[in-house]
């Protein structure tokens, strides 16, 4: 498996690609002017709790309160969750750290349960679990990392000052990598507690790493063969991180330095565009319909165009793979998170069936945000979840249509007209006037003098009044007005 990461830096913005054999597989942006605070540390003021829903909203300095869970606010290791009411009270002040970043209108989520990290660890200061990354899965291996981290806690006499998390990137980490990873935090924790000491409410303690050092941190493994960055003033930075945290990483880094932009040169532009389309084509000839809501995200997968070659359960169970596939790309592309419903087509054969979740649970294995399967409903609907900390890509580079306001459809003309001639009825019964002028859309305007100029006519005998129409260009198809004269 061949895997690059592509970074490419304006003043405006920065995006990253994962391109995996040659397939765009992830894009992260993030905008000068809007970064992710997701790892952030803010000192915050409680504006209001709420005991009904066992949660308080936190002012951090952001346009909306913030809001935190009773079971996030940090007490006795293990103790049950106690009553809001009894944790926090309004105008207290509290540290807390974002989780999640604020999504469409949606504040952001936070907990106290403080953690940083750095290579290869999570450092947790406000407990002593020492836990090992899921996707490490021998039992030698982690039972190694447990001592090279008990060892080194031991050395530097920090038994008791915090708890660890062995991130998947640790695996095959030596001793004096682990050790360097303890120290670096350590040093970083001191300075953030005193941030915690001499900060206001509400105020910045701590600042996650830009997109591209997060990049390095979290999204390079050993099958990472090359790291190109297309600007020199962030290559240099990197190299300088790189130089201090990750030095096995040095050789794979690369200035480009051509003319082309970078993601053109990898066809990544074109990619990104086809993320933001509703229809994935499939090489079959099949198709997925992906309809991202605000409870959650559907996906439908049909057999479109592939008639396959032997019968049709066949073609069902081939279409399906294919689709199994192709939606933990898109999941992972289009960064989509919540729940997530598969409406995979229907397969009588259940050996077919458990070779399609074996093929998407296989593809989800690379996908670095958590996910689980729940399995298949009665109506045969594969239900999934995927964590969600950061907005989905559409959510960065798009807005609702101003014209439909987000629905993905437009009133008929036709239904518009109707519209208006509701509009003028009870207008001639609030108002005297002698006529009435319609102010709409080029196309709502056509259908009122052409197919509906008999109901026009029969309007203008009902009422007594004349009607005039004009066009107004800049109107959308829903949008009009009826002004009396």
């Amino acid at each position: 498996m061949s895997e690059e990461i592509l970074i490419n830096i304006t003043p405006m913005e920065s995006r990253v690609a994962v391109v995996e054999n040659g397939v765009l597989q992830e894009v992260h942006v993030e905008r000068t002017q809007k970064r992710g605070i997701v790892g952030n540390i803010y000192k915050g003021k409680v504006v209001r709790v709420l005991p009904g829903m066992q949660a308080a909203f936190i002012d951090i300095g952001l346009e909306r309160a913030a809001f935190i869970h009773a079971s996030e606010i940090s007490t006795r290791e293990g103790s049950a969750v106690e009553n809001i009411s009894a944790l926090v009270h309004e105008g207290q002040s509290l540290v807390v750290q974002v989780t999640k970043d604020p999504i469409g209108s949606k504040g952001a989520r936070l907990t106290t349960q403080l953690s940083i990290p750095s290579r290869y660890l999570v450092y947790m200061p406000r407990t002593r679990h020492v836990g090992i990354s899921l996707k490490i899965e021998g039992e030698g291996e982690r039972e190694r990392l447990k001592q090279v981290v008990a060892e080194c806690v031991a050395a530097e006499g920090i038994e008791n000052q915090g708890g660890f998390i062995l991130r998947t990137a640790a695996e095959g980490a030596g001793a004096d990598e682990i050790l360097a990873d303890i120290r670096y935090l350590r040093r970083l924790w001191e300075q953030i507690g005193a941030q915690m000491q001499s900060a206001p409410a509400p105020s910045v303690i701590y600042e996650d790493l830009s997109l591209a050092l997060r990049t390095l941190r979290d999204l390079v493994s050993p099958r990472t063969e090359k790291i190109r960055i297309d600007s020199r003033e962030t290559f240099q930075k990197v190299g300088l991180f790189v130089g201090e945290l990750m030095p096995e990483v040095s050789d794979r880094l690369e200035h480009y330095p051509g003319e082309r932009p970078i993601f053109d040169l990898y066809g990544v532009e074109d990619e990104i565009q086809k993320a933001l389309e509703r229809k994935v084509l499939l090489k079959s000839g099949g198709y997925l319909i992906v309809d991202p809501a605000e409870a959650m995200t559907t996906i439908d997968v049909n057999t479109g165009a592939f008639v396959g070659h032997r019968n049709l359960e066949e073609t069902i169970f081939k279409t399906n793979l294919e689709a199994a596939t192709s939606i933990a790309r898109q999941l992972r592309l289009r960064n989509l998170g919540g729940i997530i419903i598969i409406d995979f087509i229907d397969m009588e054969d259940e050996e077919h069936q458990r070779q399609v979740l074996r093929t998407l649970e296989k593809m989800l294995e690379r996908d670095h945000a958590k996910t689980n399967i729940i399995g298949i409903t009665e109506l045969g609907l594969v239900q999934m979840t995927r964590k969600r900390t950061r907005e989905s890509l559409q959510q960065v580079l798009c807005e609702p249509c101003a014209s439909c306001q987000g629905r993905g459809q437009l009133k008929t003309a036709e239904t518009i007209c109707y519209e208006i001639f509701r509009e003028i009825l009870r207008e001639a019964r609030a108002y005297q006037a002698s006529s009435y002028l319609v102010l709409a859309n080029q196309v709502v305007i056509e259908r009122l003098l052409d197919e509906e100029s008999g109901n026009v006519a029969d309007l203008e005998a009902f009422i007594g009044r004349s009607l005039r129409f004009q066009v107004e260009a800049k109107y959308s198809q829903e949008l009009y007005d009826v002004v009396p004269l």
